[in-house]
């Protein structure tokens, strides 16, 4: 694994705007940089891919115990949805996807740092916007010969949504933040791949969303029933709002399901931890201060948010802040991530259903990643 310099397409802002990336710059800086990627080799991939896929199954397994033992407490979730929560998991109600931020160099094992379980996002660059790169600074033969992307996400997506509409989901409602470009660009690149899988989409700003007292189940904008929605919008968010009540009732499923705020809640770090202690690809997790260097987390921070590394040995700590100020939290032991002269790396390893198919990387110049970090694309060299 290594970070290599190149030079910027010249036409490298027409080329993204071509296929829908128009977020590229955030407040003035670079949000896509090309300026560099990472290579990989193919058996530095299978160890991604593979530890992904464990994780995958072990994040399940920890669901399971935490239904089976009631511990949905240690969550800080409201009781009332308890059992709605658990009726979810029976239910056997479908996931969509994930995003798993490693920690690594390409060498030993990766380290799990938390799992956007939920509401994740930098899909679209991941999935489109690295590829057409790879295709456009390389001939084509070499990219079939010489260069290769851990990257079958779009086709896995299509897949997915195959599987749903054979499952019922001829008709999907996709809800996101208004006036939010990166959310509104990954749930419009989401609605056409579920297109492409012979679903009919609709799109709805969350707000827009009602509710139909008499048949119990949130309407569209037209008043028609809302059978299964996707939405890009944090389910720890939507239960503190006024129409949270409506959602013990309602028939509407949702992706991702409510049992997926299990896993993008970080106190399933310490449960991850006490299931599987020293298991090669966690980090020690708990409640309390570690003995330790460690990041102290909120257990629902977003976008690198009232983040602390906290150096025992150095007796130093740097911090971020943010609006989650308040909330309990999950203490992690450190970790270096990739660090190059440009900055700290860390890597998003995708899973679409139950298999690991993707790479995006972020990097920043502090080791704490945020939302206006950089995505850098990389490829797999073959030889």
């Amino acid at each position: 694994m290594k970070r290599i310099a190149q030079a910027l397409r010249p036409n490298w802002r027409q080329a993204v705007e071509a296929i829908g990336f128009n977020y590229h710059t955030i407040d003035g800086d670079l949000y896509w940089d090309e300026s560099g990627f990472f290579e990989f080799s193919y058996d530095q991939i299978q160890v991604l891919e593979q530890a992904t896929n464990v994780l995958h199954a072990m994040c399940l397994e920890a669901v399971e115990v935490v239904i089976e033992e009631d511990r949905l407490s240690e969550f800080y979730i409201p009781d009332r949805f308890h059992k709605w929560i658990k009726d979810s998991w029976e239910n056997d109600q479908p996931t969509l996807f994930g995003r798993f931020d490693l920690a690594w160099d390409g060498q030993g094992p990766p380290k799990l740092l938390e799992y956007n379980a939920d509401t994740p996002t930098s899909l679209f660059e991941a999935a489109v916007v690295q590829w057409h790169w790879l295709e456009d600074i390389q001939p084509a033969n070499q990219v079939i010969t010489q260069f290769d992307q851990f990257n079958s996400l779009h086709d896995q997506l299509i897949d997915a949504w195959k599987f749903l509409k054979q499952n019922g989901w001829d008709h999907v409602h996709f809800a996101a933040t208004p006036n939010h470009e990166e959310d509104f660009g990954n749930i419009t690149y989401l609605r056409d791949t579920a297109a492409q899988a012979g679903i009919e989409t609709q799109y709805l700003d969350m707000p827009s969303i009602g509710y139909d007292h008499a048949n119990r189940v949130f309407v569209d904008t037209d008043g028609n029933p809302i059978k299964h929605l996707f939405k890009l919008y944090p389910w720890e968010w939507m239960l503190q709002e006024e129409f949270s009540q409506h959602l013990l009732q309602s028939s509407t499923i949702w992706l991702e399901p409510p049992w997926k705020m299990l896993l993008s809640n970080k106190t399933i770090l310490a449960i991850l931890w006490e299931l599987f202690p020293n298991h090669k690809y966690l980090l020690p997790a708990s409640f309390e201060p570690l003995d330790c260097d460690f990041v102290r987390k909120p257990i629902l921070s977003r976008e690198g948010s009232n983040i602390s590394i906290v150096s025992q040995q150095h007796d130093s700590s740097q911090s971020t802040d943010g609006p989650y100020w308040d909330q309990p939290c999950i203490y992690q032991a450190y970790h270096p991530l990739f660090h190059s002269p440009t900055g700290y790396a860390v890597l998003g390893s995708w899973i679409i259903g139950d298999r690991a198919c993707g790479l995006g990387i972020r990097e920043d110049i502090q080791p704490i990643t945020h939302n206006t970090s950089r995505f850098v694309p990389h490829r797999i060299r073959r030889t």
